[in-house]
């Protein structure tokens, strides 16, 4: 064997006792429990023979506790790039089989190396998360490198893609990586993310949880918010990461993929015509419209288990990605509470730095009243979406399908926070209040004093009714562009956006408002 056949043969060496990451039993015991490994992961992630690895030779520099007799390959992480569905993505994947996937610090120079890439190549990046935490034997070198980390993940907010896939344990301060990025997928069963375990939450507060209610899948996605996506397994988490890159730009300075439709351009929706109850006090559920207007009649809903109340999605019109925010009459009459304030705000921000055009689908009643509403901050709260709508940029649509009243009438991306395009059914109700509230506020003296003042009640009431709720006087302010027939939505909708998809706004120079957080 040659010099250069022994170098060869050496790296093929190299590469196997990589590639072989922690080694057949701990692989064996990790894949027994249905989780994908990470290299494995990362090969579903990619088109077929697309992805080059990163740094598979770096290892780690502890010398303490005897750490310098341990090997761990690739120092617990894979990282490269390659494509996804012909599209370039940079990406990393722990390796809990790898002593554990702790981070130390070549870990996370590691992490740190691929995203200071993405961001010079300007494409999306993805963390798969399988992580035991910091390196206890690397001390204060492991916590600075989760802070490089944190510091990178702000400086990439807004300018490209971030997408977490928590794919086991993720506790302590490695789930603030993720809770820093756009969106964040967990599996069910197998994915936990928490500050403080359950063992720590019992020995001081007394509370007894176990690891799926504490930090699970579904906990994170329905009621902290945390996660947007909850999976079934490694497989399902990873098809629906591909399907949400197909709705974002590779970055900030692109227009999201515009995929044209099989789907006529200007067909009617006829069922829209009647979607709308007779009997005002019968909910109907705006998925109907959103997959009647839809290409398709198809969404990508993030965040579908959380404050349900109001919806968040993408949708394509006319092959464009639409970024979508309706109330759903369906759940709590589709009020606003703290929660959908919050959701509703992060996805406009969102949608609004990667160039992706808003659609506002309003049938509100209010904000939610409760003194637990008024006490956990539903003013700051609120303020949150008046200000992301104020903020953004992007073409802004509004369709008002029903009931639009009060300060909620405002906070839904009305005219008065820049909606570029207002539209309303005919069925629209735009009123300070409802006719039963504002005819008792209004005629409480008259209704009182009258010979029948239920009688009395029901005329001032139908009164009302004429006078107000209808879109006509928002229409004859100009606060409504239109009123159109339902079954004709996606017609106009989709011409709005056509003449809008140029629109430039410019705003004056700061360095960067203050939100209400």
């Amino acid at each position: 064997m040659n010099r250069v056949q022994k170098m060869i043969h050496n790296l093929k060496e190299k590469d196997a006792k990589t590639l072989s990451m922690g080694g057949t039993s701990a692989v064996a015991k990790h894949t027994a429990k249905g989780k994908l490994t990470a290299r494995e992961r990362l090969d579903r992630l990619f088109d077929r023979d697309s992805f080059r690895e990163i740094d598979r030779f770096v290892t780690h520099r502890c010398t303490n506790f005897g750490m310098e007799q341990v090997e761990i390959p690739a120092d617990g992480v894979v990282t490269g790039h390659g494509l996804v569905d012909g599209r370039p993505v940079f990406a990393y994947a722990q390796d809990v089989t790898s002593r554990a996937g702790s981070l130390g610090e070549m870990h996370a120079k590691k992490i740190c190396k691929v995203m200071d890439m993405a961001m010079k190549a300007g494409v999306p990046i993805i963390g798969m998360n399988d992580s035991g935490g910091a390196r206890i034997q690397e001390g204060v070198d492991a916590l600075a490198g989760y802070g490089e980390i944190f510091f990178r993940n702000a400086g990439a907010s807004g300018v490209i893609p971030q997408i977490s896939a928590i794919m086991g344990a993720t506790a302590g301060g490695a789930v603030y990586s993720p809770a820093m990025t756009d969106f964040v997928f967990m599996v069910k069963k197998t994915s936990h993310m928490f500050i403080t375990g359950p063992d720590v939450i019992r020995s001081v507060t007394g509370e007894d949880v176990d690891f799926d209610k504490l930090g699970g899948a579904v906990t994170h996605c329905t009621k902290s918010g945390v996660a947007h996506f909850a999976c079934e397994d490694d497989g399902e988490c990873i098809t629906r990461i591909k399907t949400l890159l197909s709705y974002l730009p590779a970055n900030n300075t692109e227009e999201p993929p515009r995929i044209l439709p099989e789907d006529p351009i200007h067909r009617l929706c006829p069922e829209l015509d009647s979607l709308i109850p007779e009997n005002p006090m019968k909910p109907y559920d705006m998925f109907d419209l959103i997959r009647a207007i839809a290409d398709h009649g198809t969404y990508f809903e993030p965040h579908s288990l959380y404050a349900p109340n109001i919806i968040t999605c993408f949708i394509r019109l006319e092959g464009r990605t639409v970024g979508v925010i309706a109330n759903q009459p369906k759940v709590l009459a589709g009020c606003l509470d703290i929660n959908t304030s919050d959701k509703a705000s992060r996805f406009i921000r969102f949608c609004d730095a990667f160039n992706i055009p808003l659609l506002t689908i309003a049938d509100v009643p209010g904000f939610l009243p409760g003194i637990q509403q008024e006490w956990g901050g539903i003013i700051r709260h609120g303020a949150k979406l008046l200000w992301s709508y104020s903020e953004a940029t992007v073409p802004k649509l509004l369709l008002i399908t029903k009931k639009d009243y009060g300060g909620a009438y405002l906070a839904m991306s009305s005219r008065h926070l820049g909606a570029d395009m207002a539209f309303a059914w005919p069925t629209a109700e735009i009123a300070v209040m409802g006719a039963q509230g504002a005819a008792n506020v209004i005629h409480r003296k008259e209704i009182n004093s009258a010979d029948n003042p239920a009688s009395m009640r029901d005329e001032k009431i139908s009164e009302y009714n004429d006078l107000f709720l209808t879109p006509y006087i928002a229409a004859a302010r100009g606060y409504i562009d239109a009123v159109i027939l339902p079954s004709e939505t996606r017609n106009h909708l989709i011409d709005a956006l056509d003449i809008m998809c140029s629109k430039r706004e410019t705003r004056p120079a700061k360095k960067h408002g203050n939100i209400p957080l």
